[in-house]
């Protein structure tokens, strides 16, 4: 049976982290990291997100600034408020939550945070950044991913990591940190020729398709590492149940490690938010960011 990766334990290592490097900024320099996140209308999962972010922010010790704002607020209003923060020192991470209301374009409106703030790490340039091996803010779920691999294989160097999912968010830039600690990379996904086969060349496989226990654990190599992204909601047994990507029951018997859904890789995205709005402030102050904290 496969070792179990327990994100909420992990996660709850990395603020700790975040929390004493806080301390120790606040003590020795005077700085308090501080994070503003936005949110344009009133969608029920975003607003749980964002009382999330705010009350894990303030128990490490940063800054947290909410700013909520109507449905109907215009893309004008909505980047004048993001310059006005792009130009407060005392806001080292911005955040604009999506989805955004349709009448917003999400690119413009992210492209338009300082990137050296963008702590989503969505911004254009450190997209760019990333792809060219630079300094940048990295999303923060592939980077929790990373955080996971390296804390439980150590070195990934030569490894072979199969990424299935090539979204922006998470398949790409999931790929660029595998491949810039070594592995050997393959990007997969739902039209990918003979997906099984592809999948079972995996050391590490990440899935992030989308698609509810699509991959079965005769996709899985024995004793491979499998990082489920997956977060979907299906009826079971007349009951909604949240189920990842991996169809766990079969995987979990193949598979050397493995991350559930819940409890997985869910818990290290804000972990992750903190740790790069950490990295933003100590980059801002021209301070070495925490080593173990960034990819």
């Amino acid at each position: 049976m496969a070792r179990v990766i327990d994100g909420k334990a992990f996660a709850a290592r990395v603020r700790a982290e975040v929390a004493a490097h806080v301390a120790r900024l606040k003590a020795e320099h005077g700085i308090t990291p501080g994070l503003a996140v936005l949110l344009v209308g009133e969608d029920p999962a975003s607003e749980v997100y964002v009382r999330s972010k705010g009350k894990q922010t303030l128990e490490v010790g940063m800054n947290s600034w909410e700013h909520r704002l109507p449905v109907e607020t215009s893309e004008a209003d909505l980047m004048a408020l993001i310059d006005r923060l792009n130009s407060d020192p005392a806001v080292h991470g911005i955040l604009v939550q999506l989805p955004l209301p349709d009448h917003l374009n999400a690119d413009l409106v992210i492209n338009s945070i300082d990137a050296a703030k963008d702590v989503d790490g969505f911004h254009i340039s450190n997209v760019g950044l990333l792809g060219t091996g630079q300094k940048s803010m990295v999303p923060c779920t592939p980077l929790g991913c990373l955080m996971m691999l390296r804390d439980l294989h150590g070195n990934l160097s030569g490894m072979s990591a199969v990424v299935v999912g090539r979204s922006n968010i998470v398949g790409k830039p999931m790929a660029q940190l595998l491949l810039g600690d070594s592995c050997t990379v393959t990007i997969a996904h739902s039209r990918t020729r003979d997906l099984a086969e592809v999948c079972r060349r995996a050391d590490i496989l990440v899935a992030a398709v989308g698609r509810p226990e699509m991959i079965r654990g005769d996709w899985v190599k024995p004793g491979a590492t499998v990082i489920d992204v997956g977060i979907n909601r299906i009826e079971r047994n007349g009951k909604p149940v949240l189920v990842g990507d991996v169809d766990y029951a079969s995987a979990a018997g193949v598979a050397g490690a493995i991350t559930p859904v819940p409890g997985g890789v869910g818990p290290m995205t804000i972990a992750c938010l903190l740790a790069n709005t950490l990295t933003a402030a100590c980059r801002a102050n021209g301070l070495d960011a925490p080593a173990g904290l960034t990819a």
